[in-house]
Parts: C-alpha cells; sequence; structure tokens
C-alpha cells in the first residue's frame, strides 16, 4: 500500500466502524462551547449530566458572563478542575458579549480571539456546530491514535494537526477527528489497546506493541 493510499484506507474503515457523532450533548454552538471547556479532563458522560441542568438556567452569553463564579463552581464541581473551568467559561461568555454581541461566530480567526478558546476548542465549535471543516480537532485520543498509526511523530497537537491536515481530505477533517476520538475511547486505549480484530489491525506499524 502506497504512502498516499494508507491514510486513505484509515478514513474508509474508520467510517465503517464509527458512526460521525460527537457525544457531547448540545443544541447550539454556544452550548457545544460550553460544554467543550467542560470536557477537559473529564468524561463526556459526566459533562452530559451537569450540562442538562446547566443550559435550563444559562441560555445566552449574557447569563454565563453575569453568572456568579462561586455558583457556578458549585454547578459543574463534577466535571473536575472546577475553579479553571469556571473562569475559562466565564471569561469565554464575557468576551463573546464583548466582541460578538454575545453571537458565536463561525471562523477560526474570530474564535481563537475569545477568551478559553484554542485550536481545537474552536475545532470542535466549528466541525459538530457549523459544519464547517477548518482544521481537525486534536485531543489526547487523537494525537494517540495517529501516533501509533504512524501519521505523524509530532507531539505538539498543532503540529499533530498539521500533519493530519496534509493527509486527509478536508471534507473528511470533521469525520475523521470524532472517529479517531471514538476508537481511541473504545478499542486504542492508552494502556491496553485491543489490537485482535481491531479494523485497522493491518495498517497499524505499532499493533500489538503495547500493554
Amino acid at each position: 500500500m502506497t504512502l498516499e493510499s494508507r491514510p486513505q484506507e484509515i478514513v474508509k474503515r474508520l467510517s465503517e466502524a464509527y458512526p460521525a457523532r460527537i457525544e457531547l450533548e448540545f443544541g447550539n454552538p454556544l452550548e457545544l462551547a460550553v460544554a467543550t471547556i467542560l470536557s477537559a479532563q473529564c468524561t463526556d458522560r459526566r459533562v452530559n449530566e451537569v450540562t442538562r441542568r446547566l443550559f435550563k438556567k444559562y441560555r445566552t452569553a449574557k447569563d454565563y458572563a453575569e453568572a456568579d463564579p462561586e455558583e457556578f463552581q458549585e454547578e459543574i464541581r463534577s466535571t473536575g478542575f472546577f475553579r479553571n473551568k469556571t473562569r475559562s467559561v466565564l471569561s469565554f461568555a464575557q468576551s463573546l458579549v464583548d466582541q460578538y454581541a454575545g453571537v458565536v461566530p463561525e471562523s477560526m480567526d474570530e474564535l481563537v480571539r475569545l477568551a478559553g478558546v484554542g485550536r481545537k476548542t474552536a475545532n470542535v465549535i466549528l466541525g459538530s456546530g457549523f459544519g464547517k471543516n477548518e482544521g481537525i480537532a486534536v485531543d489526547t485520543h487523537v494525537k494517540r491514535v495517529a501516533g501509533r498509526l504512524g501519521l505523524t511523530d509530532e507531539s505538539d497537537p498543532i503540529k499533530v494537526e498539521r500533519d493530519l491536515m496534509s493527509l486527509i481530505p478536508r471534507e473528511e477533517w470533521t469525520g475523521f477527528s470524532l472517529r479517531m476520538i471514538q476508537h481511541g475511547r473504545y478499542r486504542c486505549s492508552a494502556r491496553k489497546p485491543e489490537c485482535d480484530g481491531c479494523p485497522l489491525e493491518d495498517l497499524c506499524p505499532t499493533a500489538h506493541t503495547h500493554g
């Protein structure tokens, strides 16, 4: 298999194995942004438990910007790192109100100007919130799996994203990221990847070398 055809085959097999869906629950781009910030070092399931209540109370960016920090901390405590996340969410909301009248923008350049928003969060918002393929969201799962598959030898998420964008067709960027996350979460785990029967087993140069 050629160097060019292997990434294409990886995309094909991932698309056959997993749906291109995000596990965070949201109803609009603002809710997705908040959920994504809360998901750092926390399971999507736990975030969804918290946001089901949170989204009923806070409906606009202004609602978050005017929230009482101590009260908000308690509302998101179970997601972990709740003090930092409170600062991130409320600062994000305030900058959204100040810069864009509370409306989540639809471009990478505008999103990364907001407090608490880096490329990964912006890619999630653009891809799953607006259906735009502006980049590839690189979380711990995507970084780990991409390295194991030999798609990158970089460790910095920005450089990993750059390598993946050069290999994966643009129209596949969002779906590829979502499927890589599921693959890393449910099969290619950090400690004990399940290589036997993996849909990418024969394409993976590090299969059966972990655990």
